[in-house]
């Protein structure tokens, strides 16, 4: 007479191990990649009162709005504003004020910021 064994019924195998590993690289990618680049602006600091004693000559501000930009109140055009400028000022380090408006974003400001800064402009001033 003759004997087989049993069939036994196959073992699935088990989805926990991979299941840990899926979520152990998940964890790891995430803290080691870089979601956005931080961008520095330098912007110089002066004292309180150094300001007030420091400006001299026309006003320069520049009303930055979602839509557009006022330099003193008259619309301009933000190619057209550092020639504007330099029409106003003596020289590069003459302070100018830049005030965000209504709705504007920050990333706007911040463009108009950085043109300021490529054409030569060093003391600009952010108010609210």
């Amino acid at each position: 007479m003759h004997f087989t064994p049993p069939l036994q019924p196959r073992r699935k195998p088990s989805l926990t191990p991979m299941i840990d590993v899926v979520f152990l690289l998940l964890v790891f990618f995430m803290l080691a990649s870089q979601f956005g680049l931080d961008q520095v602006i330098r912007l110089p600091l002066a004292a309180a009162g150094d300001g007030a004693k420091n400006y001299s000559g026309p006003p320069r501000l520049v009303s930055i709005a979602p839509e557009g930009l006022r330099l003193n109140g008259i619309e301009t055009l933000l190619d057209e504003l550092p020639d504007a400028l330099h029409s106003l000022t003596d020289s590069l380090n003459d302070p100018v004020i830049l005030r965000g408006q209504g709705t504007a974003t920050t990333q706007r400001i911040l463009d108009v910021l950085g043109h300021l800064q490529s054409a030569g402009f060093t003391a600009v001033v952010l108010v609210d």
